[in-house]
């Protein structure tokens, strides 16, 4: 397979602004010419091994920010979008959408804004619900979505709110205790309560409720959610601020989220965490162990390990319920997850609900032949009582295959042999594989052949 050339002029012109350089001093510093700069800051040219290095030796620049970001999440979201019946026939090819999100990503973020305002109207109307004298409310996306993409762009990791967790947790030996300190001094009790809820706050009584049948992880976490919403209310705001969420629903859901992600860093404060998972080449069970958080747990705060400079394994998360439908997504990685609906039913994660209790490894290979390993497990959440509904899912952890000396789990796995590696994509929408047994739809991008006197794995072929 050819090496994918690396452009990223968006990123290495903002590098040489934010040093305060001029195009040709950056040049000198680089050891290239004045027109090779300009040409690989527009991405007339790929940015060359001699630039990478000299950026990490002369200014000691995270060189993986090259690569991450927005770039290759929003070719994902445009391909996903463009796979709308609407644009048959019109799709641009996958070179020019790279070339724009690198080189145009706001023009990219606002097709994207346009066509999720069209989806939503195009909905609103073909099932009538609520669409009577709300016109005004049909071009913006909905308050989950626009906290979800918050989330997605930034990588999923908050620095300022990870780093105050993070000082948290120095300042306090157990956090937990600390956080019911805290709390205290803001004259807040806190009790374990039969009750349906899993936490409850009284501001008039000063009361924190906390359900006695939630787990030793639950209950720590609720704890610190709470101290992240009182203590740190402060920084959560100016976070928001920054943020401009275009509705106050969306910025309480994302408030709740940023102290969410409060409460996971404190429990599992960034240095001390990735210091562990590298060195228990991150066994999730261990990890689980050390650090008395929940599986979930665990595997989401792997996925925010992205702070510039010390970054993790770049890893995908995903939670699905037993329709398939995602419910938390996270990819650091090139693979994305469709944005609506669910996910390739050939993937590991949905074969975990069989299997429960057990870890499920797969090797996987995406149509772009980047190749993946795949950790799936089932996850029960209880009611905590005779007759209470129990909340299943199934959370899958994966990173590119490249990390597998990192992992404990790859040590079984036949990682050399081609035939191992199982066929998996984003969505039947928009995946290329054109023999697919599990095919849901026909991809939108192909034309479709139909041979009435043949039947095979598909009752069509698909075109080019």
């Amino acid at each position: 397979m050819a090496v994918q050339k690396l452009y990223a002029g968006v990123k290495l012109r903002e590098t040489r602004q934010k040093i305060g350089l001029s195009q040709k001093d950056f040049a000198a510093k680089l050891g290239v010419s004045l027109p090779y700069l300009n040409q690989m800051e527009n991405n007339h040219r790929p940015v060359s091994t001699t630039v990478v290095l000299a950026l990490a030796q002369e200014f000691g620049f995270d060189v993986t920010e090259l690569t991450s970001g927005d770039s290759e999440r929003m070719v994902s979201d445009m391909r996903e979008a463009l796979a709308d019946p609407i644009f048959t026939d019109m799709a641009p090819s996958l070179a020019d959408l790279r070339l724009t999100a690198s080189n145009a990503p706001g023009m990219a973020r606002a097709f994207l804004a346009l066509h999720r305002a069209y989806r939503q109207s195009h909905e609103r109307l073909a099932s009538m619900d609520e669409a009577l004298g709300r016109a005004g409310d049909q071009t913006r996306p909905s308050p989950w979505e626009e906290v979800r993409d918050f989330f997605h762009y930034c990588d999923n990791y908050i620095d300022a709110v990870d780093r105050a967790a993070e000082n948290f947790a120095k300042t306090h030996a157990n956090v937990v205790q600390g956080a019911t300190d805290v709390l205290a001094d803001h004259g807040i009790t806190i009790r374990q309560t039969q009750m349906q809820a899993l936490r409850r706050f009284d501001k008039s009584t000063k009361t924190l409720d906390i359900s006695e049948t939630a787990s030793r992880a639950t209950t720590a976490f609720q704890t610190l959610l709470q101290l992240a919403l009182l203590h740190y209310d402060d920084l959560l705001e100016a976070t928001l601020d920054l943020a401009r969420f275009s509705t106050d629903e969306a910025r309480a859901i994302a408030k709740i989220g940023l102290a969410n992600y409060f409460a996971g860093a404190a429990l599992m404060p960034y240095g001390r965490f990735l210091d562990r998972a590298r060195a228990l080449r991150h066994d999730l069970e261990r990890l689980e162990a050390e650090f008395g958080c929940s599986l979930e747990q665990i595997c989401h705060r792997l996925s925010t390990l992205q702070r510039p400079g010390a970054k993790g394994i770049p890893f995908f998360f995903v939670r699905v319920d037993q329709a398939g439908t995602i419910t938390k997504r996270h990819s650091a990685t090139r693979l994305q997850f469709a944005r609506y609906g669910g996910a390739c039913p050939l993937w590991n994660v949905h074969r975990a609900f069989e299997t429960p209790g057990r870890f499920l490894l797969q090797l996987a290979q995406t149509p772009d032949g980047v190749k993946y390993i795949s950790i799936a497990r089932d996850v029960s959440k209880s009611g905590g009582y005779f007759g209470a509904p129990v909340q299943r899912y199934a959370i899958a952890l994966g990173c590119d295959v490249a990390h597998a000396g990192d992992l404990v789990y790859a040590d079984a796995l036949d990682l050399n042999n081609t035939k191992a590696y199982e066929p998996i994509g984003i969505s039947c929408r928009i995946c290329e594989r054109k023999t697919c047994h599990q095919r849901s739809v026909p991809p939108l991008e192909r034309r479709l052949h139909i041979n009435p006197d043949k039947r095979d794995v598909l009752p069509y072929d698909v075109g080019e």
